[in-house]
């Protein structure tokens, strides 16, 4: 096996120092934090790329000067990606060198940019990864929780009855969930994945890689119960959850029974038998009765 560090090719941007980047898009990762995380590999690019296009240009600014780089640089924002895709294309076709990057870590992990890889690629233009920093590996490996199969889901919906129907859809999937989530909606979410989850062990990870870095591990209730407590969470915040056990996926009669009443607030009977049978793999006519019987007894 030859190492990458012993390709002279020039593709891809291992090429050596010396040398200009062949054509391409090169999708940079950028520190999430400690802007030493930053590889060498990247800072060669960034230092040859002939444009970049950063999510924030102040953000990227800072960190080229930092290092003391200076290229042209252009914004790709969710709003300019239209525009911005063109002009991309267009450098491309006279053969230059373009590297995305984020305001932090890899590129299109909950970050825009997919829609331009699939044209670069359709244009047959290469697309080059640059790896590197991800708030998504950091804390997943420091969680504790299995790392040999996991989900990365995003955000979860700002609105609670959308994010508890994104929840159970992720009930049973036999994986570690990671998402991302803003911190003002983070005790609402974790109470809402500590009802329709359980107590699953879970970690909060906030501020990775930052000065105030905080990891705060503990089942799903007690975490909601953590974060209730505290005033003015900030930063970035990224929860794992462990994989439902085994048995997890039999509920018993009050736990039915509380997923009901909770589907019975906001839908029609059939409805929410519904969506709790599907959710819990159980017979759709035993749940609606039992939902029947429920909404009898509770008026």
């Amino acid at each position: 096996m030859v190492s990458e560090s012993a390709d002279s090719t020039g593709r891809g941007g291992r090429s050596k120092s010396d040398e200009a980047l062949s054509t391409g898009l090169y999708l940079v990762a950028t520190p999430i934090g400690n802007a030493r995380d930053v590889t060498l590999r990247a800072l060669h690019v960034l230092a040859s790329a002939d444009v970049i296009f950063a999510e924030d240009t102040r953000v990227t600014a800072k960190l080229l000067a930092i290092h003391d780089l200076r290229r042209p640089m252009h914004s790709y924002r969710e709003h300019n990606a239209h525009h911005a895709e063109k002009a991309i294309l267009a450098h491309l076709a006279e053969g230059r060198s373009i590297a995305l990057v984020s305001d932090a870590g890899t590129p299109l992990v909950s970050d825009p940019g997919q829609r331009l890889v699939e044209a670069v690629v359709a244009q047959g233009f290469d697309v080059i990864p640059i790896p590197g920093p991800s708030a998504v590996l950091a804390a997943l490996t420091v969680s504790g929780l299995a790392t040999d199969r996991f989900l990365f889901a995003g955000f979860l919906p700002s609105r609670p009855t959308e994010r508890r129907r994104a929840i159970r859809e992720f009930e049973n999937v036999p994986a570690t969930l990671v998402f991302f989530e803003a911190p003002s909606r983070l005790v609402e979410a974790l109470t809402d994945l500590s009802t329709l989850l359980g107590p699953r062990p879970a970690v909060v990870a906030r501020e990775l890689t930052k000065i105030h870095e905080e990891i705060e591990r503990g089942s799903l209730p007690d975490l909601a119960a953590v974060y209730a407590g505290r005033e003015d969470v900030k930063g970035e915040i990224v929860i794992v959850i462990s994989a439902p056990t085994k048995d997890a996926t039999v509920p018993a009669a009050a736990d039915l029974d509380q997923r009901l009443r909770e589907e019975l607030r906001h839908h029609p009977v059939k409805d929410a038998a519904a969506i709790v049978a599907a959710a819990l793999g159980l017979p759709r006519r035993e749940v609606y009765a039992r939902a029947l019987k429920l909404k009898r007894e509770d008026g």
